[in-house]
C-alpha cells in the first residue's frame, strides 16, 4: 500500500503544464517515424485540419531546426520553429517548439514510436514553462484538438496508399 501511495505522488510535477495525445496508427513505426523526417514527408500532414505549411529552413539532426509557416485556413500565418533534441530511431523525438529561435515561451515535447502489434502507438507528451502558457495553448489555440488533429492528419498521411507515388 504504501508503495500505491509513493507511486500517486510520483505523478510528474509538470502534471498542471503538460498535455499527452496519443494514437494508435495502422502502419510500421519505422514509417511512421520517417514522416518526421523530411519535409516532403511534413509538408503533406503537418497541422491541424485546413492547416498547409511552408518551410523556411530544415534539418533533422540533434541540435538542427525547423523554421516554417503554418497557413490557417482563415489566412493567417503562424511563425513555427523546431529545434530537435533528442532523435532515437525509430522510438523517439524530443524538440523545443516556439515561434521563434528565442521565443521565451517555447515548449517541450516527446513523442514516442512503440510497436502494437502491426501498428504503431505515437504518444505526444508536451510540457510548457508554466500552467497560465499551458491553458493558454488549450484555450486560445485548442492545442488539444489541434494535436488530435495533426496525429489524425499523420495516420492517413502514412495509410494513404497513393503517398509513394506522390513523393518522388
Amino acid at each position: 500500500m504504501a508503495g500505491a501511495r509513493q507511486q500517486a505522488r510520483a505523478e510528474p510535477a509538470t502534471a498542471d503544464r503538460e498535455i499527452v495525445i496519443s494514437r494508435v496508427i495502422d502502419a510500421p513505426r519505422e514509417l511512421v517515424f520517417e514522416a518526421f523526417t523530411e519535409v516532403p514527408h511534413l509538408s503533406r500532414w503537418w497541422g491541424p485540419e485546413g492547416f498547409t505549411t511552408t518551410t523556411r529552413s530544415f534539418e533533422f539532426r540533434e541540435g538542427g531546426e525547423w523554421d516554417f509557416v503554418l497557413h490557417g485556413p482563415d489566412g493567417t500565418d503562424y511563425s513555427e520553429w523546431i529545434r530537435w533534441l533528442r532523435i532515437a530511431p525509430p522510438e523517439r523525438i524530443a524538440l523545443l517548439h516556439g515561434e521563434s529561435r528565442d521565443d521565451p515561451n517555447a515548449f517541450e515535447s516527446v513523442l514516442t514510436f512503440a510497436p502494437d502489434g502491426a501498428a504503431t502507438r505515437i504518444v505526444m507528451r508536451t510540457v510548457f514553462p508554466t500552467k497560465e502558457l499551458r491553458d493558454e495553448a488549450v484555450e486560445k489555440y485548442h492545442a488539444i484538438e489541434g494535436g488530435q488533429q495533426t496525429l489524425s492528419s499523420l495516420a492517413a498521411y502514412v495509410t494513404d496508399p497513393t503517398r509513394k507515388g506522390a513523393e518522388g
